[in-house]
């Protein structure tokens, strides 16, 4: 009796510690464009739930892009953590508005690997184990696919920033719904995104439906940067470089509900569909067997106060 109740209280302890356990992630993030990626960046660096293996920089100027990643984890104390690039293309170089920061730090790393390669290394090393978040433009994600489908079948899932599935309503009810359109970071690969749903491997999309209503307005930002810590500092700068480029000053956080949803699934429940991409990069909605977890509606209140207090926190 006794090796038995010991037998059991060995598996509850061990259940408890696999869910104990950070989930391995891997972040593809077009960081220096839209000021999300920074702000997701942070978020997933303040998180307990994750073990991030590594940055990886898609699309556009992928060297600087790597740059501006190596010089955040450099400057918070994450140095350790690799970052890789992309292929660079000609694509929205111009885009580029935190390039000054991205650039003006020195030289912490002299070279990053190839993205596919290092992506696929820590899928063999992890099978099964880790999920990749994919925040911009899907060519690593492509290219992925094209060298090594099989394994890059063993990743746990991949979780996107992209696509619009519904028309989406004024939230203030003063305007008429949006219509789904061809959204930015599935009309800049609409091969890869194809690639990517038909893949077999499971897929939980964060479209426009859920995140065009996630602003940082100006009392919330104000309150984040007023923090004073490197993380807060490193965002204030780089939201402000954006903010001159674009002339605009409130910042919608897309890319950071990727990370929210994974570590609090409450705060954008996800419902089974069948997602096709046609070749003009709508994602659409159609009767079949389910390819895809999508989440069509999130609290933004929520979301925002569990943005603040996680970043916040010193």
């Amino acid at each position: 009796m006794r090796n038995a109740l010991w037998g059991v209280a060995f598996v509850f302890l061990s259940l408890a510690q696999a869910q104990a356990a950070p989930e391995k992630i891997i972040i593809d993030a077009d960081i220096g464009d839209d000021i999300d990626d920074a702000f997701a960046v942070a978020l997933a660096l303040k998180s307990p739930e994750f073990e991030i293996l590594g940055f990886t920089a898609p699309f556009g100027d992928t060297r600087a892009r790597a740059k501006m990643l190596d010089r955040i984890l450099a400057e918070t104390g994450h140095g350790n953590i690799p970052v890789a690039m992309g292929v660079s293309s000609n694509a929205n170089l111009s885009g580029f508005n935190q390039r000054r920061y991205a650039e003006g730090g020195k030289s912490y790393r002299a070279s990053y690997p190839d993205s596919t390669d290092f992506i696929l290394e820590q899928i063999r090393r992890y099978p099964g184990q880790i999920t990749l978040v994919a925040l911009g433009p899907l060519p690593n994600v492509g290219a992925l696919i094209d060298k090594d489908i099989a394994t890059f079948r063993k990743l746990k899932r991949v979780v996107i920033m992209g696509g619009a599935v519904q028309a989406i309503p004024d939230p203030f009810g003063l305007r008429a719904a949006t219509a789904p359109m061809p959204e930015w970071n599935i009309k800049n690969d609409i091969a890869s995104a194809q690639k990517l749903f038909t893949s077999g491997v499971p897929v939980v999309a964060m479209p426009l439906d859920s995140t065009i209503h996630l602003k940082l307005h100006e009392v919330a930002r104000n309150l984040l940067f007023a923090q004073g810590t490197p993380l807060t500092d490193i965002l204030t700068v780089a939201y402000h470089q954006w903010s001159l480029g674009t002339r605009q000053p409130t910042p919608t956080l897309f890319d950071p509900m990727t990370l929210a949803w994974m570590a609090d699934p409450s705060l954008c429940p996800v419902t089974p569909m069948h997602i096709r991409v046609d070749d003009a990069g709508m994602t659409l909605a159609e009767t079949g067997t389910p390819n895809a977890q999508v989440c069509l509606k999130s609290d933004p209140q929520a979301f925002l106060r569990f943005y603040l207090e996680r970043i916040g926190k010193k």
